[in-house]
């Protein structure tokens, strides 16, 4: 748990290095910020988050109040609430990677709430000049102070975990929401379709980044809609609060987390650690670059530049002993006070370099974060690349990280689009991927596997475009992923054309039956459970408005997808999980389920280039079933010979069908269709599960 100074007595009058950031006290509070080269700091108070002038200064004495390289004071009568702010002066030296300018406002790097003025502005904080009408401040709060209810972590196991990538402003912000106008787009208004939830089946959220995050950082004109622009490690996003006052985000936030947890699911952050929003050379000061620019960021050999290795402009020095604290102390945090469970790492690659760049064989950032007793069993997923060509999927330093694939999501797209050499690609994807992982000798579910996610087409996209389409972003269409692996089914874009539509919407189930089928955890996007259509924007991270919002009229419009999505999310959180006490490694766990694959003749698997269908036979043994799983990518309806079953009481049950319309294409498990015994008739592009067993 993050350190708090309860005891007036342990206090000096001058205050103390520990704990960093505010922390009440009896009597008022203890500040504390870092700085190794600054010259002078001073806290600045305010009243009112749009004043332009404080309502009373703190200088913080270089030598009295200071401490190694922390700078702390000790203010009475000080509470909850209360807005505050650093200045901090010293010299303006590029050349020595020295960034201080003393008419900025600086946040404080540990602050745990932070208002925005009506006027704030990006640019006012780029420019010589003071800043602090139009600057976001700090706030004092009281962490301990919620009832969290007896709410503790609800630690559901990885085999039954399924996640749901979703925007906290995107869930309710569309008028269909039904959420009242003052709540679309908050942490409240996802409170209100907590049971949409539970109606799917999901068992996770993972909330795109809520870290207070710079909505300015986009091209002129357009809002930063993702978030991954972090201005703070420790504040939610203000503006996704519904509440007025500068502490209504913190505790409708815990609100959320508290009811999504009383509602059986678990909530996953994705967090950035690997730039702020103050961007390259010529951007804003709102914090690190004004406090110890040197030790936050990389630098170029020539000091006046940043390493940008995130693509984004700079890049944090994550393995800097203070920002390696800052990191683990953020997510201590996170977990202990405001009972997260998890996190997925943007460019988690980045925080494997050291202070010049190079990757480092044993990051001391990410064993402190795996090895930190406060975060153990906290879900912990890499996003295990950078901008700059690191690509460590498969191979991410650590025992107990789960990795992103997007192997999984290149793969299966160009199995079920017909892509030539596919098959063998597919069925490694299908067991958990075992050519990247097996030699770890790690678990089944250290592949998080999707098709979809934020970055990119949504599934509907996926099979309804060729190409990107992102013209509204302003950037002449240059900007997003060119390799897409999409096949729009013979029409760019929306048609009308009922033959088109229905293989869409096969080739969707195709892709959803294989992401849950798979060994692996499962992830999918907001809104793909009924096609929700970014129409060909496959980078909308400026796109706040329809484009990228859930339409909520689309659960009518698409109510036999919902339905598939349902069914087929009900079967999976009820997988086994002895295989996880027993700690089996993905090689154990493949060889117990006894797997054998196939091809239209059974144990004659096709594997050569030209081929685009499969098929795979599994017992799974504690559950007492056996599984039949056919994948046709192949233009033309092919005939699949069935495996003998030893019970000749027993027959193959028709589970899913994706070819078949609804309500055929899938039923309720324990209701499957008997079906003959020789062979099945696949359709062209189609996925068919077949059971049998006592307990189907």
């Amino acid at each position: 748990m993050v350190s708090t100074v309860t005891d007036r007595a342990s206090v000096p009058p001058t205050g103390c290095s520990f704990p960093l950031g505010a922390s009440l006290v009896p009597g008022g509070a203890n500040f504390s910020v870092f700085s190794r080269t600054a010259e002078a700091i001073e806290l600045l108070f305010f009243d009112h988050v749009d004043d332009a002038r404080p309502s009373r200064v703190v200088p913080i004495h270089p030598v009295k109040n200071r401490t190694y390289h922390y700078w702390y004071v000790f203010v009475p009568g000080v509470q909850a609430g209360q807005i505050y702010a650093f200045k901090a002066r010293g010299p303006f030296a590029r050349d020595r990677g020295l960034r201080f300018d003393a008419s900025k406002l600086l946040l404080d790097p540990y602050g745990r709430a932070v208002v925005t003025p009506k006027h704030y502005s990006r640019e006012a904080a780029r420019f010589r000049g003071d800043n602090t009408a139009t600057a976001m401040k700090s706030v004092v709060t009281s962490p301990h102070s919620y009832d969290w209810e007896d709410d503790t972590p609800l630690r559901t196991p990885w085999s039954r975990t399924i996640i749901y990538e979703m925007h906290v402003r995107g869930f309710t912000a569309h008028p269909s929401s039904g959420v009242e106008p003052s709540k679309r787009g908050t942490y409240a208004g996802i409170v209100e379709k907590i049971p949409y939830l539970q109606q799917l089946g999901i068992t996770a959220v993972e909330l795109m980044p809520v870290f207070q995050f710079d909505p300015q950082d986009a091209p002129p004109g357009r809002t930063n809609y993702w978030g991954y622009s972090p201005v703070s490690f420790f504040a939610p996003h203000q503006a996704y609060s519904s509440c007025e006052g500068p502490l209504g985000a913190l505790d409708e936030f815990r609100d959320m987390v508290k009811a999504i947890h009383q509602a059986g699911i678990e909530v996953i952050l994705d967090v950035v650690f690997n730039h702020t929003a103050e961007g390259e050379h010529d951007g804003p000061t709102f914090c690190l670059r004004g406090l110890d620019n040197a030790t936050y960021y990389l630098l170029e050999q020539d000091r006046s530049r940043y390493a940008n290795f995130t693509g984004t402009g700079n890049t944090l020095n994550a393995n800097n002993p203070i920002v390696r604290r800052m990191i683990v102390d953020s997510l201590r945090y996170w977990v202990n006070e405001m009972h997260v469970d998890g996190f997925r790492f943007d460019l988690a690659s980045i925080l494997a370099r050291d202070s010049s760049g190079t990757v480092m064989a044993n990051p001391p950032v990410l064993w402190d974060i795996e090895s930190d007793p406060a975060l153990a069993g906290t879900k912990m997923i890499a996003e295990a690349w950078d901008a700059a060509g690191l690509y460590q999927v498969g191979h991410f330093v650590g025992d107990s990280w789960k990795e992103w694939n997007d192997r999984f999501r290149d793969d299966v797209r160009d199995f079920f689009r017909g892509s030539s050499d596919s098959v063998q690609r597919m069925a490694d994807r299908l067991l958990g991927s075992p050519g990247i992982y097996a030699r770890k000798e790690r678990e089944p579910e250290q592949s998080v596997n999707f098709v979809a996610c934020h970055d990119g087409f949504t599934l509907n996209d996926v099979v309804t475009y060729n190409r990107k389409h992102n013209e509204e972003n302003g950037e002449h269409n240059r900007d997003g992923r060119d390799d897409n692996r999409s096949w729009n089914c013979g029409v760019e874009g929306p048609t009308n054309d009922a033959r088109i539509e229905k293989l869409r919407n096969q080739q969707v189930k195709n892709l959803l039956v294989a992401t849950m089928m798979s060994v692996g955890v499962p992830m999918f996007l907001m809104g793909d459970e009924v096609r929700r259509s970014q129409g060909g924007n496959n980078n909308a991270y400026c796109q706040d408005n329809e484009t990228s919002w859930f339409d909520w009229g689309m659960l009518s419009e698409r109510a036999e997808m919902l339905r598939f999505v349902k069914l087929l999310i009900h079967r999976r959180v009820l997988r086994d999980v002895e295989h996880e006490s027993q700690r089996l490694s993905l090689s154990q766990f493949l060889r117990a389920a006894r797997h054998v694959w196939h091809g239209v003749t059974l144990n004659q698997p096709d594997w050569s280039p030209h081929s685009h269908s499969l098929a795979i036979s599994a017992e799974l043994k504690n559950e007492g079933l056996r599984v039949f799983m056919i994948l046709n990518a192949y233009w033309e309806a092919l005939d699949f010979e069935l495996p003998k079953l030893a019970n000749t009481t027993d027959s193959w049950r028709r589970w899913i069908d994706t070819a078949l319309d609804s309500p055929d294409d899938i039923c309720e498990w324990n209701k499957a269709v008997p079906i003959g015994p020789d062979t099945y008739h696949a359709s062209a592009r189609t996925v068919v599960v077949l059971i049998a067993g006592a307990k189907v």
